[in-house]
């Protein structure tokens, strides 16, 4: 039975959706297509009608996460004060607890560097992501806007990545803390 193009469309968005977040919740190997579909409401027969393998999933989920943080700068103000509200979001304790709903970097690096399928889409949105910082926000003059913008995002992921993996709850605010703090005075 065939099911019109719109249904169809719907059901591979829902698909990437639970997928994204699945996967940034417990990483590509620790979900199955099976919890995936379960998850969309759909059963495990139709998957193979929206994707040839898991691996095309985890890469077309990327991007179309990419897609959505990336429409995000859209809302947000390109002044100091935005960019420090930016940074402060990113570096938050709803952030930290949320991975599935967060960014996919500090979610997921660590096991793309293993996952050929996913490498260019991760390239892809980083790149976009340092594009997208340089571009909207102020940066001292002293270094170039670019560098400033790596060096910010390389400190925001590895704040977060630090912040969830501790056990210690103060040391994990302390770390997003002191982070922000770093990359937000005079701003």
């Amino acid at each position: 039975m065939r099911y019109p193009a719109a249904e169809t469309a719907e059901k591979h968005e829902r698909i990437l959706d639970q997928a994204a977040k699945l996967f940034r919740e417990r990483g590509f190997s620790g979900v199955s297509v099976s919890e995936i579909m379960k998850a969309t409401g759909l059963t495990h027969g139709p998957f193979y009608n929206h994707f040839p393998s898991k691996e095309a999933l985890m890469a077309e989920s990327m991007q179309h996460t990419s897609q959505k943080a990336m429409g995000k700068f859209s809302a947000v103000e390109n002044t100091a004060d935005g960019k420090a509200d930016f940074i402060g979001s990113y570096l938050s304790a709803t952030h930290r607890d949320t991975p599935g709903d967060g960014c996919l970097i500090a979610a997921l690096a660590p096991e793309i560097s293993r996952e050929p399928a996913v490498r260019g889409p991760l390239t892809c949105h980083l790149a976009d992501f340092i594009d997208k910082m340089t571009s909207q926000f102020p940066w001292p003059e002293d270094k170039p806007a670019r560098q400033q913008a790596i060096q910010a995002i390389a400190a925001m992921v590895g704040g977060l990545v630090m912040a969830r993996a501790v056990s210690d709850e103060a040391l994990s605010d302390e770390i997003l803390h002191d982070v922000l703090a770093g990359l937000t005075k005079g701003s």
